[in-house]
C-alpha cells in the first residue's frame, strides 16, 4: 500500500523557501524594493519640479526642456536629429568632454519633442 499525502509531509520537511514567514519576508523585500524604485524616479520631481536647483548644480534630469538644458550644461558637440513615422522629432546631443590629450569621454542626451527622455554619460 503506498503512503498517503500526510505520511509523505511527516517524511519530507517542507522546504525552508516556502515557509510562511519566509514568504512573508520575501514578499514584503519585493513590495519595499518596488516602492523603492517609484520613489527614486518621482521623488526628485517632487522635491525640485522646475529642475532649477539641477541647473544650478549643473546636472540634467529627465523631464527636463531643451532650454533648461542648455542652461545647465554647455552647448553640444554634434546634434542629431530624425523624424518618426509619425513625426515626433527626436535629437540626439552629442558632448565631448576631454580628459587628456589623447582620451575623450562621450555624453549622449536623447530628446522628444523637446523633453529630455534620459541620457548615457
Amino acid at each position: 500500500m503506498p503512503p498517503s499525502d500526510k505520511q509523505i509531509s511527516q517524511i519530507l520537511p517542507t522546504p525552508w523557501i516556502f515557509r510562511r514567514p519566509v514568504r512573508i519576508s520575501l514578499y514584503a523585500l519585493l513590495g519595499a524594493f518596488v516602492l523603492w524604485m517609484l520613489a527614486w524616479g518621482i521623488v526628485p520631481r517632487l522635491l525640485d519640479p522646475t529642475g532649477e536647483q539641477h541647473i544650478l548644480d549643473k546636472n540634467v534630469m529627465v523631464g527636463m526642456t531643451r532650454e533648461q538644458v542648455m542652461k545647465a550644461w554647455p552647448s553640444p558637440i554634434q546634434m542629431n536629429i530624425s523624424y518618426t513615422d509619425k513625426g515626433i522629432r527626436r535629437e540626439e546631443w552629442v558632448y565631448e568632454d576631454w580628459i587628456d590629450a589623447s582620451t575623450i569621454k562621450h555624453r549622449y542626451l536623447y530628446f522628444e519633442e523637446g523633453k529630455l527622455l534620459g541620457g548615457w554619460h
